[in-house]
């Protein structure tokens, strides 16, 4: 996606005068890629940096996978420890860097803590990945 950046921002990255790319636009040798109605000038950030030698940082993707197991009652506690270790050979087979979050709480509410803290991580935009055993670990219905 190609970011668009006025008209103060394109000069400082070019280190000129804003007059200077007026200018180079009545002159031709720069055109901006849109004018608003009030006269705004905006340029392409990536074209501004190319006239500049420039180039883009290089975004580093710093999300992970997160793997939920959960179970219904306390009497299944064996059932959570499973379900972790199959999470966790899964994400360990496949190279993914991955935290884990249980939970001990019915299916038909969301009001368990690990669900919360996962649900705030995707809001977030913290995870790249969710890994469970089956659908219905996350929750009964609406998953």
């Amino acid at each position: 996606m190609n970011k668009i950046i006025p008209i103060g921002q394109a000069a400082k990255i070019l280190g000129v005068h804003v007059q200077t790319l007026r200018n180079w636009e009545k002159s031709g040798k720069l055109k901006p890629d849109s004018i608003s109605p009030g006269g705004t000038r905006r340029y392409s950030l990536e074209h501004i940096l190319s006239l500049s030698g420039k180039t883009l940082p290089v975004q580093t993707d710093n999300r992970y996978t997160v793997a939920y197991a959960r179970v219904s009652s306390h009497d299944q506690k064996e059932d959570l420890k499973r379900q972790a270790q199959v999470l966790e050979l899964y994400c360990a087979e496949h190279g993914y860097e991955y935290e884990m979050i249980t939970d001990l709480g019915s299916g038909m509410n969301y009001y368990k803590k690990g669900l919360t803290s996962l649900i705030n991580k995707i809001l977030n935009n913290e995870v790249k990945r969710l890994v469970l055993t089956h659908k219905d670990r996350l929750l009964r219905f609406g998953a």
